[in-house]
């Protein structure tokens, strides 16, 4: 059993090495310095439309080349909304969607690593085999069976993130006793679980923003460093999400100076990878970051 998070507690999984490196096709990816994730929404309703680009090649072309150019180092494809309440897609429209734009930025931009976000077993395959070398799944296997087993059998890094339920009632289920002691076991139980599958890479996100209230997520990054105990590479997606456009009663679109202070804030507490929809800001918080911390 985890002790209660304190100053004088360490929480530790011994389900995974401790390591400062990771291994994605071929190449060893460094966690010494954080890496850069940019988004990419393959749909026509993810929540900031400045990070859409579906039905499109010539808006993936656009966005894709934006991220690079601004530095950076990871795209996280998605084909389905993940914001609260979206509407559900069927499983051929998220292939449909994904597919012809890992198969180009492949073509295009072969050095760049691509994680595809999804958390159908189905979808993942389909991209891995096409070119991705990511799976970024936001139910941590929860949401399909066939999942952990898939990525295990690919052998390809797995990003698993903390929620409650789905995307479509993942709100009416923040009721926690304590949520980071919670979210802590939580992800104990999942790496024993990837552990007996073989999947050795392992990425952890805490899930800001899905069913959790306002204060839940800033009571979560404040404790950001907690999840250093678990000794794996920590992904924060906070990006013009909903716990900085309330708290500043702003929209999305008004929302980047607030996000440009808390994934400073995040980095200073372990994160390893940003999610973020404006890579150039992005990478300038890195570069002060690492002034900050040479």
């Amino acid at each position: 059993m985890f002790p209660l998070p304190g100053k004088s507690s360490k929480i530790e999984d011994k389900s995974f090495p401790q390591k400062n490196t990771l291994q994605i096709d071929g190449r060893l990816i460094s966690w010494d310095r954080p890496q850069l994730m940019g988004i990419v929404n393959l749909t026509p309703d993810s929540f900031f439309e400045g990070s859409r680009a579906e039905k499109s090649i010539d808006k993936v072309a656009a966005l894709v080349d934006s991220h690079i150019s601004n530095g950076a180092s990871i795209l996280d494809l998605g084909g389905y909304s993940s914001r609260p309440g979206a509407a559900e897609v069927s499983l051929q429209e998220e292939i449909d969607r994904v597919i012809p734009a890992v198969k180009w930025i492949t073509d295009n931009f072969p050095n760049t690593l691509i994680s595809v976000d999804t958390f159908r077993a189905k979808v993942a395959k389909e991209a891995i085999l096409s070119g991705a070398h990511i799976v970024n799944d936001i139910s941590a296997g929860d949401l399909d069976e066939e999942m952990i087993q898939t990525v295990a059998k690919l052998q390809v890094p797995y990003i698993a993130m903390h929620m409650r339920g789905n995307p479509q009632n993942m709100q009416k289920k923040t009721n926690y006793s304590d949520i980071l002691v919670e979210i802590l076991y939580y992800f104990s139980e999942k790496l024993e679980q990837f552990r007996k599958f073989g999947i050795k890479d392992v990425i952890i996100d805490p899930g800001f923003g899905f069913a959790k209230t306002l204060e839940q997520n800033y009571f979560l990054l404040r404790n950001l460093h907690h999840f250093q105990a678990l000794s794996l590479p920590l992904l924060v997606g906070i990006s013009r999400k909903s716990m900085i456009s309330k708290a500043l009663d702003v929209d999305a679109e008004k929302a980047l100076n607030g996000t440009t202070a808390l994934n400073m804030f995040a980095l200073c507490h372990g994160a390893n990878i940003l999610r973020v929809h404006d890579v150039k800001e992005a990478n300038e918080t890195f570069k002060l970051y690492n002034t900050l911390y040479p």
